[in-house]
């Protein structure tokens, strides 16, 4: 997979330099360079179609919109798998913090409920194949 990336990225950065050319020969034409241009607009067009054909490659491959947004706000892309990242542990945390609180108030409703009821408890722990807690 990550062959089909750098040649993506080999045939964008082709691409971009082709165009900054371009934009140089432009920015000062003279008639003597009308085949450089020439030249340059035909790469240009084969870039794109390189371009296309790897993006027939990576049809499958999705991006999220906020890393768009990162890009446009001038932020690396790479933060938002980093925040991303950081939010889940975040969130991993939370939730394991609520089931040890499940799992305490469990084991204290089990002892309350022995007090309470003892021979439903006993028979509740024959059916779940628990032990007996102690005192």
């Amino acid at each position: 997979m990550a062959e089909k990336f750098d040649h993506l990225e080999e045939h964008l950065e082709k691409f971009v330099e082709n165009i900054r050319q371009l934009g140089i020969i432009v920015s000062d034409f003279q008639p003597s360079s009308q085949a450089g241009l020439n030249q340059k607009l035909n790469f240009i067009v084969t870039g794109l179609q390189d371009i296309d054909k790897c993006r027939q490659q990576l049809h499958d491959i999705t991006v999220p919109l906020e890393v768009f947004e990162y890009i446009d706000q001038g932020r690396n892309p790479q933060l938002y798998t980093k925040e991303c990242l950081e939010r889940a542990i975040a969130k991993n945390e939370q939730v394991k913090g609520k089931i040890d609180t499940m799992k305490k108030f469990k084991s204290l409703l089990i002892q309350e409920l022995s007090k309470v009821f003892p021979e439903d408890m006993a028979k509740y722990r024959s059916i779940r194949g628990e032990e007996h807690p102690g005192p």
